[in-house]
């Protein structure tokens, strides 16, 4: 059966802003909460939830959503690691603990069976994911500009390799929980009540760890270095946050990893400034230029060109180069160039020059140019 659009699953159009993802995924979560479903209707739920998580996943991503976009569903499988979406390729559970009010995300998607293949080994509590890291990244104009490559130090949680992130003594083994018998939750009754809670001798693990490994102390992973290589996408700016799937710390014993977060922060160039995917920069011009017209030479980001100066240019004025911007981030599109041209006016000028400027102001008999007539205008109306 071809898998529906994404759109469709959450009943958005594809121009559905990240806040209306989130509300309708909201409003589908809440339906299907096992609480609000018949026991002949479950098994129906579990697809749907899962269904439409799947699409969540990919749509509230803004580079995940870019590939669907452009690529359909084949734009977004490299995001799954066995190939289809599982519930290990699903990184927004706080966003369900949120929805259900703060409750235990275990429990609320065990009442659908998905326990086991979301958090390992069939147990309530499982193992627990990595930390998410964060780097900061300084990167150039230039890379930021045409993208590039960097590699980055980061200090992380490593699977300790001595116990092969077991937290066992390597030849001794885990034992199952005598508390729990293995599911790593206990059920506690009082009265007319009765509750589940997380088993306090495993931690909700569900084994424990009789000889544990003296290289991690029993945690199953070590602190290190590791040198990780970055891409940086042609369009990034400052604020811009890439996302680097299991490259955070590992999980104790066995769990698995987070992910590395890289903001970005781009040192200022000489000549241009940003804003969004334009780019702007200021250009002097002599006098001569500006009063006939001619050619002048400009730079871009791809080297130097040249452009065309009209006659009777004023300081200031704006010409847009087309194209000879910032690529967009998540389309084939790309921003201009905003050239602000100034007339630069001489000094130190020889003789020879003051008179050839003084009889100038001879001829023109102070014959004013647009701009002074504008202004003069202006006056005689504020003043009459």
């Amino acid at each position: 059966m071809p898998k529906r659009d994404y759109y469709e699953v959450l009943g958005l159009s594809k121009t559905a802003t990240v806040d209306e993802i989130k509300k309708a995924y909201r409003n589908l979560a809440l339906k299907y909460h096992p609480d609000r479903v018949s026991a002949d209707k479950k098994k129906e739920a579990e697809e749907k939830f899962k269904e439409m998580s799947e699409a969540y996943e990919v749509l509230v991503d803004p580079q995940k959503r870019a590939g669907y976009d452009q690529y359909g569903h084949a734009g977004v499988e490299s995001a799954f690691k066995q190939g289809g979406f599982q519930w290990q390729d699903f990184h927004h559970f706080d966003d369900l603990k949120d929805i259900f009010g703060g409750a235990d995300v275990s429990d609320l998607l065990h009442g659908f069976g998905f326990g086991g293949d979301i958090f390992g080994g069939g147990r309530r509590g499982g193992l627990r994911r990595g930390s998410d890291l964060e780097y900061q990244l300084d990167i150039s104009f230039d890379d930021a500009v045409f993208g590039g490559e960097k590699t980055i130090t980061i200090p992380r949680y490593e699977t300790c390799e001595e116990c092969g992130g077991t937290g066992a003594k390597r030849g001794s083994k885990k034992e199952k929980c005598a508390d729990c018998g293995g599911q790593g939750q206990v059920r506690a009754s009082n009265g007319f009540f009765s509750m589940v809670q997380t088993c306090r001798r495993c931690g909700g693990e569900g084994y424990v760890i009789k000889t544990p490994c003296q290289a991690c102390g029993g945690r199953g992973r070590v602190r290190t270095k590791r040198n990780i290589k970055v891409k940086i996408p042609a369009g990034v700016d400052t604020g811009s946050r890439l996302r680097i799937h299991g490259e955070g710390e590992a999980g104790e014993r066995g769990g698995g990893r987070g992910d590395l977060y890289i903001l970005m922060h781009v040192r200022p160039h000489e000549i241009f400034e940003r804003h969004d995917f334009d780019i702007f920069c200021e250009v002097p011009i002599d006098f001569v230029t500006a009063v006939f017209g001619g050619e002048i030479e400009v730079p871009t980001i791809e080297g130097k060109i040249m452009m065309k100066i009209p006659s009777g240019t004023q300081s200031g004025k704006l010409f847009r180069l087309r194209n000879k911007g910032v690529a967009h981030l998540h389309d084939n599109g790309r921003g201009d160039q905003i050239v602000k041209v100034q007339i630069d006016v001489p000094v130190d000028l020889n003789q020879e020059e003051k008179k050839a400027l003084r009889e100038y102001a001879r001829v023109s008999a102070g014959d004013k140019g647009p701009l002074a007539r504008t202004f003069m205008d202006k006056v005689k109306r504020v003043f009459r």
